[in-house]
Order: C-alpha cells, then structure tokens, then sequence
C-alpha cells in the first residue's frame, strides 16, 4: 500500500516546500541509522531505519513539484494500486543520507481483481506525451524524415532528369558485368 507521506512527515497537504524540509529533518535527526547505531536493542535500530526509510521515501516525493503533483493525484484516485514498492539500498543512488530509492510504477487493478488484462493510465501517457521535450522530439524526427524523403525523391529526379535512356542501360550494364551476370 501507498504511505501516506504527509503523516509520515507531519505535514498538511498544502505544506509549503519549506515545511516539508523542515519536517524531514526533524525526523531525519530523530530517525537517522547513526544516530541508533550504538544502540543495543536490534529491534529499535531496524525501527528507526524504518521510519528513517518512510521519511526519506516522503521527502523525496513532496520536495519535487512533479512527483508531488503525481502523488497527490494518485492518492485521490481511489481506482490505482501499487505495483511495486519503493527499494531502498545502501549502496545505490543517494539523497545525502546514504538511501537510494527506485521509482515504482502504477496501473489500473486488473477486472475482478484478478487476470491477464491490464489497463494503463492513460491521463499519465497524454501528459508524458504532451510535455515540451517530447513534443520538440517528435517534431524534431518529423522534419528529419520529410528531409529525408524529399531528398530521396529529388536525388532519383535529378538522376533521370540529367542521364538519358541509352545511359542507364549502359550504367545497368557494367553493374551485371561487374555482378557476373
């Protein structure tokens, strides 16, 4: 299940991005693995490392004004699931406090909870779609390919224009020499 990152932090939703960094270190003082590293008790270091991880994954998702918007909409979708949960790893990618995160994905639940089918979120595809880098992508490739195409039909143009019949056929004839036809 999707944690609720603004109780995780202690934030209201419309918590202000300084707030939220704020929060975060509060609890990143209170949470943090080194601070319990001398600590005896197993049980209560791994605790920490938890809530440490929770505040981190929040942290990381509210302090961007992308993935936040992408969270609060999710998280008024009731129609969305998780599909796979953020991995945490000592040692990869870091945020300053030696946790590395993995984007999880989300789709549809499939019909009747169950199945092969499986339906995407199509609101999420129009807006990937319709962002500035793509759309300068796609007209970028666009123009390369009328390039391409005009340049193939002028060059093939030219060539008949400028070399009669009686020449193409001796062109076509060195070619089957030289093919040993």
């Amino acid at each position: 299940a999707m944690g609720d990152h603004y109780g995780t932090l202690g934030v209201r939703p419309d918590a202000t991005k300084a707030e939220v960094k704020a929060a975060f270190r509060r609890r990143a003082l209170r949470d943090h693995p080194d601070r319990h590293a001398q600590s005896g008790d197993a049980g209560a270091r791994a605790e920490a490392a938890r809530r440490f991880r929770q505040a981190s994954d929040a942290y990381h998702v509210l302090s961007d004004d992308r993935r936040r918007a992408e969270y609060d909409l999710r998280l008024r979708s009731s129609s969305y699931v998780r599909t796979s949960s953020s991995t945490w790893a000592s040692s990869s990618g870091s945020h300053g406090y030696g946790y590395g995160h993995r984007e999880s994905s989300w789709r549809r639940p499939p019909p009747g909870g169950g199945g092969a089918s499986v339906g995407y979120d199509w609101g999420l595809l129009l807006k990937a779609m319709t962002r500035r880098r793509f759309l300068l992508n796609l007209g970028f490739s666009s123009v390369l390919l009328s390039g391409a195409a005009f340049l193939d039909g002028s060059i093939l143009e030219l060539w008949n224009m400028n070399n009669s019949g009686h020449i193409r056929w001796a062109v076509a004839q060195v070619i089957l020499s030289l093919l040993g036809a």
